[in-house]
């Protein structure tokens, strides 16, 4: 093969992802011709500045892997680079979800083996063989190459929310793996970052009934595929028939990735302040300050993110996946659920983490509880939509099946009992044109967003503390987002600390309607829903009688 053809060969190897980003990124032209622009200057120039071409492609392999990786996840999320997120996904996810979501991205994975493979290979046997690009065609392509750089550069001043870090491939993924290994490092640091932090929490319910708060915390639950929520096939029957229930019906979560939602849930970190998290403790540590046993229970694997160090902040600790090679089945939490219940008799704060609808959906149950039928899918395509979408509500109704058996147990006790269920995303199952699957992309949907959340009490706390539920019950259809939940709770206890957020709980008096809500950009940034939207998500919202800011 020539070196003058081997050369744009090349060429269009490393400005790919830049062609494909120009076409699923929204933004002004000057942006789009910017990411294209720019970057083929500076690779045009670089390979010409040497004259063994395929050398100079090798050592501009970070670049080939960082474009690869984004054609992959440009594929799966439909727009987006490599999100901060992505990258520490990397390392909070088990190597089994690793797994799970590799055989979600199969096609995407074969082209980018298709175009790259044969491309390094072939640089490979070129670097061996000697050949080298002749001078006077390295000159012109260097000229070629400063003159389209000199020209990007005047184009990205002034383009309205454009910015080099944020919009210029393949700047932008570097800049997130910065951010990314800087988070871990907090991550990292947290245990010593917040030893003495405390809530200076305290118990002021004067009965002397000992009280059980119940936290359970589904994955990847969305609320649109919940019978509670008008959903027209029968995925929560149980739950249907349960008395005592408060459902909120207009809850949107704060995040769609597992790492950053959970802690909204388990913290007083909001999109507003998330950088609090860094510092402070969580729910059990101010339930351990108020007098509370506390016991965490999950399904769901260790990986030193900060789910794990606020779960480990209660006096007993249990994660099913330590003696278990595979994900159990949430079921298997009842047994542990009915000891912890069992072994303590005061007051109790009882947090568990299910591990709910998390794909592959078919392993999330038993065959014997597939009521949707065909639910098995042989790959996760668009062709298979009504399979996955079967094995989707299959894992609804198990986990139907689950928190009602949690409330079973949880009435068989003699103390006032308060159970608070809600998911900590959701997840996009090719419901429209943009042919959207999975979760954690680096912009939401809709469907990403909606979770349910109820709450549940015996009748014995609905009698002893009837304002609050009565509280509750008239904020049902409130525009609430997981940013409640952690306020919710220590009212549901009686705990009162100077980070409680009243404002936000949905059992206090100083409870405020959200003017405006928010999501966690993969920045940290709070962004309102109007920035982070697509068009057909806001539609969405307003076809299902939610608010949309």
């Amino acid at each position: 093969m020539k070196q003058k053809f081997l050369f744009f060969i090349y060429l269009i190897v490393l400005i790919l992802p830049n062609l494909i980003l120009c076409i699923t990124e929204n933004m002004p032209i000057r942006g789009k011709m910017a990411l294209v622009l720019l970057p083929l200057g500076v690779y045009w120039t670089t390979l010409s500045l040497f004259p063994k071409l395929s050398k100079t492609l090798w050592w501009m392999f970070p670049v080939l892997f960082l474009g690869a990786f984004n054609i992959v996840l440009s594929y799966l999320f439909g727009r987006g680079v490599i999100a901060v997120d992505m990258w520490l996904n990397l390392t909070t996810s088990s190597p089994d979800e690793m797994g799970e979501m590799l055989s979600q991205i199969f096609p995407a994975v074969v082209a980018v083996v298709v175009i790259y493979l044969p491309t390094l290979i072939y640089a490979t046997y070129d670097v061996n063989k000697g050949d080298i690009l002749p001078s006077t065609f390295r000159g012109m392509q260097k000229k070629i190459g400063l003159t389209l750089t000199a020209i990007s550069l005047p184009m990205m001043l002034g383009i309205n929310n454009w910015s080099i870090k944020d919009d210029l491939f393949p700047i932008n993924v570097c800049y997130n793996l910065k951010l990314a290994i800087k988070r871990q490092h907090f991550s990292e640091k947290y245990l010593e970052d917040s030893k003495n932090f405390m809530f200076n929490a305290k118990a002021c319910d004067t009965d002397s009934i000992a009280k059980v708060v119940v936290l359970v915390i589904g994955e990847t639950g969305r609320a649109c595929n919940w019978q509670l929520y008008g959903y027209e096939r029968e995925t929560t029957p149980l739950l249907a028939k349960t008395e005592n229930l408060v459902v909120f019906t207009d809850c949107m979560s704060q995040s769609n990735t597992t790492h950053k939602s959970v802690p909204i849930l388990l913290s007083p970190a909001t999109a507003e302040n998330y950088d609090v998290l860094y510092h402070s403790k969580g729910l059990l540590a101010a339930y351990n300050e108020a007098g509370y046993h506390t016991v965490f229970i999950s399904n769901q694997p260790r990986n030193k993110s900060f789910n794990d160090h606020l779960g480990e902040q209660a006096k007993e600790v249990r994660f099913l996946r330590d003696n278990n090679e595979k994900t159990p089945q949430d079921l298997q939490l009842l047994p542990e659920i009915e000891k912890a219940l069992k072994r303590n008799t005061g007051n109790m704060l009882l947090v568990i983490h299910t591990y709910g609808s998390h794909s592959t959906y078919s392993d999330r149950y038993d065959e014997s509880d597939a009521h949707f039928t065909p639910h098995v899918a042989p790959r996760s395509t668009k062709k298979y939509r009504e399979t996955l979408s079967n094995a989707y509500d299959n894992t609804i109704r198990y986990t139907d099946i689950v928190l009602s058996q949690v409330i079973s147990s949880l009435q068989n006790n003699n103390r006032a009992v308060a159970m608070l269920y809600a998911s900590d995303h959701g997840e996009d199952i090719y419901d429209d044109r943009r042919n959207l699957f999975l979760h954690a992309s680096p912009w939401p949907s809709y469907f990403q967003l909606h979770v349910p959340m109820f709450v549940w009490t015996n009748d014995t706390y609905r009698q002893l503390y009837s304002e609050r539920v009565a509280l509750m019950q008239e904020r049902t259809t409130e525009p609430l987002q997981t940013d409640c939940i952690f306020p919710t709770l220590l009212g549901l206890g009686g705990i009162k600390t100077p980070y409680g957020q009243d404002s936000l709980a949905l059992t206090s008096t100083e409870y405020q309607t959200k003017q405006q809500r928010t999501y966690l950009s993969d920045h940290n940034e709070a962004l309102t829903f109007d920035r982070c939207l697509d068009t057909k998500d806001i539609m969405q919202m307003k076809q299902r009688g939610l608010r949309t800011y």
